[in-house]
């Protein structure tokens, strides 16, 4: 890829062609975790469950995985301005599907085309980007920007959607997004060449076979992690038929990746040490990156703040997470030990799991956890970007491609097995201490008696008639009931997170090789994860 091919033209200033190129990630990067805005709204619009509101967005991010091993043949075949212009109004014409339908299996296939069409377009926006910068500072920056804004992409999203969402209905979120593909697409009218940076290589031998196996084997895997508890794992017949297809494709798999010349993602990547050790704290982070939504729905139903409420206070989170990626960046160009990076950045998520493991309550103000959402966002923007730059630069620059691959996959995972444990006790452990209350609350205990009798005398205070009185009572004790259940399911999880992160920390402080590795870039081409 050569940089003195005049892909802008020379009318567009420098600023302009990476405004223009980051313009195009940021309306894929909403429609990532649009979904989970507000996932009972979306559940209420579609008639479906929360699990399917969760599984649109596994879809996505399968298709992201899944395509990113065979972009690299489309981004070969098309021309730059050809390739920006199909896809995004590819892009316009499935988001225009998500707004019109309201079918969520009709929405299923479209969120993986999406994902699709995401790894495309946000790998050759990234490309370009880093072919225009000369320096390997200026490329540590950028990959610092894009993943910052990656990691903001939910809270951020919540905090532009909430006030929509609350005014009309959900799907006028997607009609949102449609229209901010426009001027993304006018500017690359305007400003583009129609140039080839490669050879133009036939889409012959396209190797779809391994494409679509492994895309199987990542849906399934999001399917049985978001879907298992509920059907009760293999009790149920669908979850069986799933880890029984996940095993049989996952051996043809491999067995047709070991007699190909060109493998779809290369395995020899776990053959270094740094790149293993690097796709564990990975898997970590991203499993104690999305408490935040048990935090959330602690405000909601415990706290009873409304949506634009708790989307307000998730701004504190961004600012956690921009200063956490301006420190990353930070010690990843003066070369600190990796460990130096990890170390502080998995205990700022230790103190915020058990801050919030004593924080939970039944009232509460809401400052008390502005500095925990403040302290959580710190710490996951320290970690995901130089562990992902620390992963890919372990292995030869000939692997790097294989390396964001399996980067991808394992995110991909860290995310399906995060919404599997946060499933499991909301579903399981909530129904567990709901029994327990049940079966300590009765007409006779004196505490239920004393607190329906004074709930009665006010309620007759207020005008209400005595049998309205008895019934909105019994109806404010399983509130209570309800709240005290979300509080003892959110500090079980929280407990489970802080011991892990206290392996993983332990991990950290007592292998002795991470001492002596530093965090680098060693290609000008490093292939965005």
């Amino acid at each position: 890829m050569d940089n003195s091919i005049p892909i802008f033209r020379p009318w567009a200033p420098e600023w302009l062609v990476k405004v223009i190129l980051f313009s195009l990630i940021l309306p894929n990067l909403v429609l990532f975790f649009l979904p989970l805005a507000n996932v009972n709204a979306a559940a209420g619009y579609y008639g479906s469950e929360p699990a399917d509101i969760q599984y649109a967005v596994a879809l996505f991010y399968a298709g992201y995985a899944g395509f990113y091993g065979l972009e690299r043949r489309f981004f070969n075949y098309l021309a730059s301005k050809e390739y920006f212009i199909l896809f995004t109004f590819l892009q316009i014409l499935t988001s225009l599907i998500c707004y019109l339908t309201h079918e969520i299996y009709i929405l299923f296939p479209v969120r993986f085309i999406q994902g699709m069409l995401f790894a495309g377009t946000v790998t050759l926006s990234l490309s370009l980007m880093f072919t225009r910068l000369s320096s390997e500072r200026a490329r540590e920056v950028s990959f610092s920007v894009f993943f910052g804004v990656l990691l903001c992409t939910i809270p951020f999203t919540n905090l532009v959607t909430a006030d929509l969402i609350d005014s009309y209905n959900f799907n006028i979120v997607y009609k949102g997004t449609l229209f901010s593909y426009l001027p993304c697409l006018i500017m690359l009218l305007l400003s583009m060449n129609n140039v080839r940076l490669n050879i133009r290589f036939p889409l012959s031998k396209l190797d779809w076979q391994s494409f679509v196996m492994y895309s199987i084997v990542l849906c399934l895997i999001g399917y049985i992690m978001i879907y298992g508890q509920e059907y009760y794992w293999l009790e149920d017949q669908r979850i069986r038929y799933s880890v029984i297809a996940i095993v049989g494709i996952t051996v043809l798999y491999m067995l047709r990746q070991k007699a190909m010349k060109r493998p779809y993602v290369d395995m020899r990547v776990f053959r270094f040490r740094n790149f293993r050790v690097a796709l564990l704290a990975l898997f970590v982070m991203y499993i104690c990156r999305f408490p935040l939504g048990i935090t959330n729905s602690f405000f909601a139903t415990v706290l009873r703040f409304d949506p634009m409420h708790v989307s307000y206070i998730n701004a504190i989170n961004i600012a956690g997470l921009i200063t956490g990626v301006i420190i990353a960046c930070c010690m990843t160009l003066q070369q600190k030990s990796i460990r130096y990076i990890w170390l502080p950045g998995f205990l700022l998520l230790l103190v915020f799991h058990i801050a919030m493991f004593f924080l939970f309550d039944i009232q509460a103000d809401e400052y008390n956890y502005f500095l925990p959402l403040f302290i959580q966002g710190l710490g996951v923007g320290m970690i995901m970007v130089p562990t992902i730059i620390y992963a890919i630069s372990a292995v030869p620059v000939a692997l790097g491609v294989s390396a964001s691959a399996i980067c991808l996959a394992i995110r991909y995972l860290g995310f399906c097995v995060s919404i599997a444990i946060i499933n499991y006790f909301e579903l399981f452990e909530k129904g567990r201490h709901y029994s327990a209350f049940q079966d300590h609350l009765t007409k006779i205990d004196p505490m239920v008696r004393q607190t329906r009798h004074i709930r009665v005398t006010n309620l007759l205070a207020k005008g209400l008639t005595h049998a309205q009185s008895i019934k909105a009572s019994n109806k404010l004790l399983v509130r209570d009931i309800n709240g005290q259940t979300q509080l003892r399911f959110a500090m079980d999880y929280y407990e489970l997170m802080s011991w892990l992160l206290i392996g993983i920390i332990l991990l950290i402080a007592l292998f002795p090789y991470l001492n002596r590795t530093v965090v680098y870039l060693r290609s000008r081409r490093l292939s965005p994860a």
